[in-house]
């Protein structure tokens, strides 16, 4: 494909995210958005017409697109990234890649084979925080990784547990920033699949702890690390981090009494502002357009779903917790 030529996007689901991929496709300069599918044809119809594109059964999305995204519901993943593969359409396949570890191995087997990009929706792989995150990780030596991704119920049926829904987010970036294999895995968790917590630890000692929950009545998206050399606070929403160094404890007086307290140098490190998802799907779109591997391949989606789906057994004794709460 000509690097100045646009390539032909569109979307398989438009529910609550890929309404949102829609939105982006059709505001990349180099992207023109040829159709929407959905099960729902009316919902489809509406999404095309806001976007002024063509609502499509799903083959001729496939045949008319060269890439799509794929945001339905996990447990036809599969099926569809499969009919696209057949087709050569390049797919970016929302996460989790799947729903069972089998399919994930070989989706990517015929995604290789027929020489199709394949990338796995992580979107927080694409948070200008992430980019800082990933700059000042390697230099430092890592103790522990504590992550929260918490918020209220949506209102809008949920099929996934908070592991697989929320959590993998966390886990991903975990591995792509310790790149380490796991050794232990400790979890639990209540309310019906919608809260969990669980305890990784990396072949070199450093320890995660990740707390996932869709029972929190305010949305938080954090993650700190301990290092030797600093304390880092990141977060997700704000897209801001925090670097504390050389923390000194001492005790000072204060009209008579005695305190104490600990000092510290406080670093802002600069952040790029964008949008997480409009950063995955230009990544996903110039992966492509030259046919390089893109930045979440599907072995990095199998990879947290692998471990996702073993938080999800010791959290819930079942490997496919789901739970689907509507409301008014």
């Amino acid at each position: 494909m000509s690097s100045n030529e646009r390539i032909k996007t569109g979307v398989i689901g438009v529910g609550a995210m890929g309404k949102h991929h829609a939105r982006v496709y059709n505001e990349l300069c180099d992207c023109q958005l040829v159709g929407i599918a959905d099960a729902d044809t009316s919902r489809a119809r509406e999404i095309a017409d806001e976007y002024g594109t063509d609502a499509l059964d799903t083959d001729e999305l496939i045949e008319r697109a060269d890439a799509v995204t794929v945001a339905v519901p996990t447990p036809y993943h599969y099926e569809l990234a499969s009919q696209c593969i057949k087709a050569e359409t390049d797919i970016l396949v929302e996460k989790p890649l799947v729903e069972d570890e089998k399919n994930g191995r070989e989706l990517i087997k015929q995604a290789d084979e027929a020489g199709v990009t394949l990338q796995v929706g992580h979107v927080e792989r694409f948070n200008p925080v992430t980019d800082t995150l990933m700059d000042i990780v390697p230099d430092l030596d890592v103790i522990s990784v504590k992550a929260e991704r918490l918020g209220p119920q949506p209102d809008r049926a949920i099929q996934d547990s908070a592991v697989t829904d929320l959590m993998i987010h966390d886990i991903d970036l975990h591995q792509a920033l310790l790149d380490q294999p796991v050794s232990a895995v400790e979890a639990s968790g209540n309310a019906d699949g919608r809260y969990a917590t669980a305890t990784v630890e990396f072949d070199d000692e450093t320890i995660a702890k990740l707390t996932a929950s869709r029972v929190t009545q305010r949305k938080v998206r954090k993650l700190t690390i301990t290092a030797e050399q600093c304390y880092v606070i990141v977060d997700y929403l704000d897209q801001s981090i925090e670097i504390h160094r050389q923390s000194v404890p001492e005790y000072v007086a204060e009209d008579g009494d005695v305190r104490y307290r600990h000092e510290s140098i406080v670093e802002n490190p600069a952040v790029d502002n964008g949008e997480p998802l409009k950063h995955e799907l230009q990544s996903f779109v110039d992966a492509a357009r030259t046919e390089t591997e893109p930045r979440v391949t599907g072995k990095d989606g199998l990879r947290s779903l692998e471990l996702a789906k073993e938080i999800n057994r010791k959290a819930f004794g079942s490997p496919h917790k789901t739970v689907e709460v509507l409301h008014d």
